[in-house]
């Protein structure tokens, strides 16, 4: 049995913010309130500390099966601990493509030897090709979570129309990467005063803007639930708060690197702010800052992209895009929002923990009696350099960055898989 002890209890779902104890027992949570300490308790006195939901990730990348050396399963699952995660969801964007039951069974395998909860999508085309739907039914019937070609955008609009009208009847989510590559002159950088200091094309906002335009109104049509995956262009969030408004069921997602990073980073750190969608402007971030503050953006999550420092070193033109996100981001979330009076750290849980488990479904996101002990506690106000990974890959353009919010415990299904020492 664990007792928490004299915590500061955050859980928004049931509108708990108040210092109590929390016991565990078996993986659940059995009592929440003025519980007397007993010596067959474990005891982690969370005085002064910030005890909250579990946080869920809906956007990540672990490498397996296909490129191990850059990230697998185990190490991805060590990372999220240590980041305060206790759910995942994986991409479907391994070698081979998880769009066939062998794959997915061979992933969630796996995943059954972590400590956290780690989920897996399956790609919405076969080999992602985005001319050929997978077997929705069969896929979801064999553990996937959600449907996404994450990485490649669907460029065939009648293909996303018959994907939406699927998953309308599966009640699942759809989950899409918008830039159109028609109009993209290099990935990873934006388009502007940036790319021409560094010669070369980059990637315009409009990219992003046509595709989120064309999936809100194709979801508007539907009724299907979507997801608009890292959204960076600010006039994508104004399209998505009016396809809100007009009904659509969709949800936006971003990455604590669009929102605290502009695209000058690129000049000083080089492929290692290389992302798809790039970091953008001034313009772009505030208008991110907004959608977030008034709930157009509901998600928080890491996109988190391992790559080898040897593959990072080839150049900025010649080396792929991604940057690791789990152990930095409820730290980037603290530092840069809750700081800087953007959004509460109530807010903040809801968009880590919350929303991500009411859209997907997961019957998490809570701190109630009877329910499954996911929890993490922090530090808001602990100070840390960012410098030491879990993860097998370093490729953050955040390293040597001092950060406030410091997980201290992650506890899943009433166990403690990580603890700061």
């Amino acid at each position: 049995m664990i007792l928490i002890k004299d915590g500061f209890v955050i859980s928004p779902k049931n509108n708990i913010n108040a210092r109590l104890d929390i016991l565990i027992d078996s993986g659940k949570i059995v009592k929440i309130g003025n519980i007397i300490e007993d010596s067959n308790y474990k005891i982690i006195n969370a005085e002064g500390l910030i005890v909250a939901p579990g946080l869920i990730d809906t956007h990540v990348h672990f490498r397996e099966p296909g490129q191990e050396y850059k990230e697998d399963i185990h190490t991805g699952a060590l990372a999220a601990a240590k980041g305060g995660f206790t759910t995942v969801i994986c991409m479907a964007n391994t070698n081979p493509i998880i769009d066939n039951i062998e794959t997915l069974k061979y992933c969630i395998n796996k995943s059954k030897y972590e400590k956290i909860n780690v989920l897996f999508a399956s790609a919405i085309s076969n080999g992602f090709n985005g001319k050929e739907l997978v077997d929705m039914k069969l896929m979801k019937e064999e553990g996937a979570i959600l449907f996404t070609d994450d990485g490649l955008p669907l460029s065939d609009s009648g293909i996303v129309l018959k994907a939406m009208e699927n998953d309308k009847e599966l009640d699942m989510i759809l989950s899409f990467h918008e830039e159109d590559p028609n109009l993209i002159g290099s990935l990873g950088v934006n388009k502007g005063e940036v790319s021409k200091k560094l010669g070369v094309e980059g990637a315009p906002s409009i990219a992003e803007d046509v595709l989120v335009a064309r999936d809100c109104a194709l979801a508007l049509s539907t009724g299907a639930s979507i997801t608009l995956q890292h959204i960076s262009s600010g006039d994508s969030v104004d399209i998505i708060r009016l396809f809100k408004k007009l009904g659509a069921n969709i949800h936006a997602e971003v990455t604590p690197h669009h929102f605290t990073l502009t695209d000058d980073i690129v000049i000083e750190k080089k492929s290692l702010a290389k992302c798809n969608p790039p970091i953008r402007t001034k313009y772009h971030q505030n208008k991110i800052l907004e959608g977030l503050r008034d709930g157009t953006i509901e998600v928080i999550a890491t996109d988190h992209a391992p790559h080898s420092m040897e593959e990072k070193n080839r150049g900025l033109m010649n080396s792929p895009s991604g940057l690791i996100g789990l152990e930095t981001s409820l730290a980037l979330g603290v530092t840069n929002l809750v700081e800087e009076n953007i959004i509460s750290l109530e807010e903040l849980i809801n968009k880590m923990s919350v929303n991500p488990s009411d859209i997907y479904k997961l019957n998490k996101g809570i701190i109630e009696e009877n329910c499954t002990a996911d929890i993490v506690i922090f530090d808001k106000d602990e100070s840390w350099e960012v410098k030491d990974f879990l993860s097998k890959s370093t490729n953050s353009p955040f390293i040597g960055e001092t950060l406030k919010g410091k997980v201290k415990y992650t506890i899943c299904e009433g166990k403690i898989v990580y603890e700061d020492k």
